[in-house]
């Protein structure tokens, strides 16, 4: 099944697409890679979820990703006496470790670690911002605020702290089971939650140890100052647009978008742009021209992947929401403009081997009109380079390596095709266009580009390029 379309789709399953034929519907639809993400559902919501996956995969003989979303850190407020309360604009408000059920003039915040932390001119944001308050005064063991945003206050609404770098892992207790499970089950994909720093991604990739690929979710205002750091220890990143808005005006969600797509691309990671893209298709039909046009920008800008969450996972149309964006993506992707908009941000290759044969594949491939690039990858960073590139043509990937096929599965304009490496020079070229024309890239009598790295199968070691006509079947 090739899609028709470069962009990549990241459905999340839930409740409403759980069912073995749902996923399957999703698959047919356009999802690419699916999401189970840990913040709901139980171990074993996920293990019925990932097993239909797989049993999907080898009936469609397609690899497809499965990403593992982890919660992370999540600061709530404690009880509050009667369930809730009102705060006015401009009354003082207390925020404090006693555990006694909250009152007009107090809440317990029961996280010491944030009053370590705090300072004088933090915001605190309640029920994802829409209470807002100053700290005016910290103590041992609590805040005095002000209310500046008032607002309804009620037991266990999340806290924000947009301003504030805390004192804690992005892996919780409740993470490492869950991380441990992800990768006992076989994910491809972590997705790490609450990065603020540089270590927070050393610490997990180390833990993992290679086992799955790593994807740092920037929702937390702290990790842009540290943003190329994050990056280049991560393998891919995603756009939580939904925490962003939360901790920043919503008004700079759109300039960061485009700033982290473009760093991301730079350093060749797989980026993706999440949060409410269709969110109006979790009960209607059809989505928004609004929601319509967002989809389209983050295609346009050169997005890996663009991620459906609440409208696959517990919406009424979740098999429409999918159907939906991809059409979407495959529209953008034929406006005449697309192509110009990306050539204008071409990268330069780094200083290897490597990186010149990818580069001079996509010249060479565009100027002869050639059909498509084939490349052969085990690791997969040959085809990570080959996706930098944002080629005018078609990018099909030849691994020996099942799981390096299904993380591909996220990147831009990956096709991928599990078979065996390439014993010499004509298996290379025998191999390559025999699967360029069984997978519908090129008929016979067409030219395609091929990269490889010899000795063959030898990770990272693209050093070849070849020009090689399909011949009949």
């Amino acid at each position: 099944m090739r899609r028709q379309r470069n962009t990549k789709i990241l459905a999340t399953l839930g409740p409403a697409s759980s069912r073995p034929e749902v996923i399957a519907k999703l698959f047919e639809a356009g999802a690419d890679v699916f999401r189970l993400n840990f913040s709901h559902g139980s171990q074993a919501d996920h293990q019925a979820r990932f097993e239909a996956i797989r049993a999907l995969e080898t009936r469609m003989q397609r690899p497809i990703g499965v990403l593992a979303d982890l919660q992370g850190p999540k600061i709530r407020l404690g009880r509050i006496a009667k369930g809730e309360l009102e705060l006015k604009e401009g009354q003082r408000f207390r925020l404090d470790l006693d555990e006694t059920p909250g009152t007009r003039k107090r809440a317990p915040l029961p996280h010491p670690e944030v009053f370590r932390a705090l300072e004088k001119g933090h915001d605190l944001l309640i029920d994802d911002g829409r209470v807002r308050l100053k700290v005016e005064r910290i103590g041992t063991g609590f805040a005095d605020t002000r209310v500046v945003v008032d607002g309804e206050v009620s037991d266990r609404k999340g806290v924000n702290l947009p301003d504030t770098v805390l004192p804690l892992s992005s892996l919780t207790d409740k993470d490492l089971r869950d991380l441990d499970f992800a990768l006992r089950l076989g994910a491809d994909w972590i997705a790490l939650s609450f990065v603020q720093r540089p270590d927070d991604v050393a610490a997990a990739k180390k833990l993992i140890g290679g086992r799955a690929a790593v994807m740092a979710k920037i929702e937390k205002p702290a990790a842009m100052q540290h943003i190329e750091a994050i990056i280049e220890l991560s393998d891919a990143v995603m756009v939580a647009r939904g925490d962003l808005g939360v901790e920043l005006p919503v008004e700079e969600v759109p300039g960061l978008q485009k700033q982290l797509v473009r760093l991301a691309r730079r350093a060749g990671k797989p980026v993706v742009v999440a949060t409410q893209m269709l969110e109006s298709m979790v009960s209607s039909p059809v989505p928004t021209r609004a929601e319509v046009s967002d989809v389209a920008t983050a295609v346009y800008d050169g997005a890996d992947a663009v991620m459906l969450s609440a409208e696959t996972a517990a919406g009424e149309h979740p098999v429409a929401a999918v159907r939906t964006m991809s059409r979407v993506a495959e529209e953008v992707e034929t406006d005449p403009l697309f192509g110009s908009i990306l050539d204008a941000v071409h990268y330069r290759p780094e200083a290897t081997s490597a990186d010149a044969i990818t580069a001079a594949a996509r010249q060479v491939a565009e100027t002869i009109s050639a059909r498509a690039i084939v490349t052969y990858t085990t690791s997969g960073s040959t085809a990570l380079r080959a996706s930098r590139e944002r080629p005018r043509v078609p990018i099909l990937v030849l691994t020996p390596s099942r799981e390096t096929a299904r993380r591909l599965a996220l990147a831009w304009g990956l096709h991928c095709v599990e078979t065996e490496d390439a014993k010499d020079f004509t298996d290379m070229v025998d191999k390559a266009c025999h699967f360029a024309r069984s997978e519908a890239f090129a008929a016979a009598g067409e030219r395609v580009v091929i990269t490889a790295g010899v000795p063959f199968g030898t990770p990272g070691a693209t050093n070849t390029l070849r020009i090689a006509w399909v011949m009949p079947g």
